[in-house]
């Protein structure tokens, strides 16, 4: 198997259908909570709601870069979810968060192979193989506080 369809197959696996890893995945994880849930705030912890919005904050900007050439996001914006009040918006945030992880496979998907060992839009972001290495990570990494917020959630319930 070639990187591209490697690395997109790693992407699809802890956005859309992987099991593998963690024994779950993003769209299992935020489709199977409702707004009020994913809004539910425990301790000093960041909801639901705030972590797909800041992993999708990422794989929207990226994209954007692929197709730009430019990095016009700021981790000072990447918790910045706007109000979900109702039902609606929450499941727009995680259909689009879906669509974005899809996008963001697909992109990897029609990388050449040398591309992944060039600079990442400057030399100071590093390889494109280290970032999208850092997006799987990074994902992960949200991936188990949301199971686990969401597990504080139901037993409180």
């Amino acid at each position: 198997m070639t990187r591209n369809l490697s690395i997109s197959s790693r992407l699809r696996e802890v956005f859309l259908n992987g099991k593998w890893i963690a024994n779950t995945n993003y769209k299992e994880q935020l489709q199977s909570v409702d707004y009020l849930q994913a809004n539910q705030k425990i301790s000093n912890l960041n909801t639901i709601a705030i972590l797909a919005y800041h992993i999708n904050y990422y794989l929207r900007g990226l994209i954007s870069a692929f197709e730009n050439g430019k990095l016009e996001i700021s981790d000072q914006y990447s918790f910045d979810l706007p109000p979900i009040n109702t039902e609606v918006e929450w499941k727009n945030l995680v259909n689009d968060f879906l669509i974005n992880a899809e996008l963001f496979a697909v992109k990897i998907e029609q990388m050449e192979d040398s591309q992944f060992d060039q600079a990442f839009i400057d030399e100071k972001y590093g390889t494109f193989l280290r970032n999208i290495e850092g997006v799987i990570e990074h994902s992960y990494y949200h991936l188990g506080q949301i199971v686990l917020i969401k597990k504080m959630i139901t037993h409180n319930q």
